[in-house]
């Protein structure tokens, strides 16, 4: 019976939402969570182990997190290592790379994981860990843990990888040689010349060294800071007590601009954070740690930039797509060129 261990968060581990994303890691024996159904899908192969850590401890500490967690795994049989499936949430995707990449690297075992596109942990590590394309959401569950579990399955029975494609992974930019059974019909050139006549005939082909497309963003060009005309950006949610512009807690399409004039600082019970990814009890305690209007207007006052744009401009990051916050982004652009503004503090959580 092949041995599996698996990762989950403070949440799934069933220990409690963002209250306890501070939790410390620990292993368990058995299943946790989401593991019982990769557990009842594994075929000659058992989940013998659980580890479980808080978000916010995996990105806080994350060395030593790491260092923990491979302590867990020191003296433990292990044939292949599950992380998740992580959805659309950032903090526990990141967790998920950083762990699959670490025991990978390690322990030498193959390792999965499975999360959304828009997880920022799937650009994040792709390259160095197979992870499958999943849904936004836990209502995915089911279905993510399928695609998880039948990969896992033909890996420990040692059937072939029939690439990310055929498999359902993101790309990862590895060629592997394959030996094809015809070898007249399947040589590279006469592939090459096949390609090439659909080409020319205007018929759709697929070249097989696909080269993925970067969306670069050029970086701006220095300012002097004297002459700066700033502007306060969050995603951290912070917002006026109503939250005027219903933005939503969680994969926002929504945004907003309030009036900071004649403010030195954000009042607590005038603003609040309406941000579904984090604990609020520091932000709503003092909503200047989200946006520091107390700190940049001092630096006004001693004269270190020219003046400080009279709206901060809000949204919130969780879930929330690069699409979305692109048009977002697209739409708050002319309020800050109408006003001068040169130099953006992008304030996050």
């Amino acid at each position: 019976m092949k041995k599996v261990i698996c990762y989950v968060n403070q949440f799934f581990g069933g220990i409690g939402g963002e209250d306890k994303a501070d939790q410390e890691p620990y292993i368990v024996e058995g299943v946790v969570g989401p593991t019982m159904a990769i557990n009842a899908a594994l075929k000659d192969a058992e989940v013998t182990h659980t580890v479980v850590c808080g978000d916010n401890f995996m990105g806080s500490n994350t060395e030593e997190a790491l260092s923990r967690i491979m302590g867990f795994l020191e003296d433990k049989e292990m044939d292949l290592f599950i992380a998740g499936p992580a959805f659309q949430a950032g903090r526990y995707g990141v967790a998920c790379g950083n762990v699959c990449k670490a025991v990978k690297e390690k322990f030498g075992v193959p390792v999965l994981t499975s999360m959304n596109g828009e997880n920022p942990g799937a650009d994040m590590f792709k390259k160095d860990v197979i992870i499958f394309k999943g849904g936004t959401g836990a209502v995915k569950m089911r279905q993510d843990v399928k695609v998880l579990t039948n990969f896992a399955n033909k890996l420990l029975a040692g059937e072939p990888n029939l690439g990310c494609e055929a498999e359902g992974y993101f790309e990862r930019g590895c060629r592997h040689e394959v030996f094809l059974e015809d070898i007249r019909e399947n040589t590279a050139a006469y592939r090459g010349v096949q390609m090439l006549k659909k080409k020319m005939a205007g018929e759709p082909y697929q070249t097989e060294l696909v080269i993925p497309e970067k969306d670069l963003v050029p970086i701006a060009p220095a300012i002097e800071l004297k002459d700066a005309v700033v502007a306060l950006v969050t995603t951290s949610g912070c917002v006026p007590v109503e939250n005027p512009d219903r933005i939503q807690s969680a994969s926002a399409t929504r945004w907003g601009r309030y009036s900071i004039k004649d403010m030195d600082r954000l009042e607590a019970g005038v603003f609040k954070t309406i941000h579904a990814g984090y604990d609020p009890a520091a932000g709503n305690a003092d909503p200047n740690v989200l946006v520091p209007l107390d700190a940049v207007r001092a630096y006004e006052k001693e004269g270190k930039f020219a003046r400080l744009h009279d709206y901060f401009y809000t949204t919130v990051g969780t879930g929330t797509t690069e699409a979305e916050a692109t048009r977002m982004a697209e739409e708050m652009i002319p309020y800050l060129q109408e006003d001068g503004v040169n130099a953006i503090i992008l304030g996050s959580t």
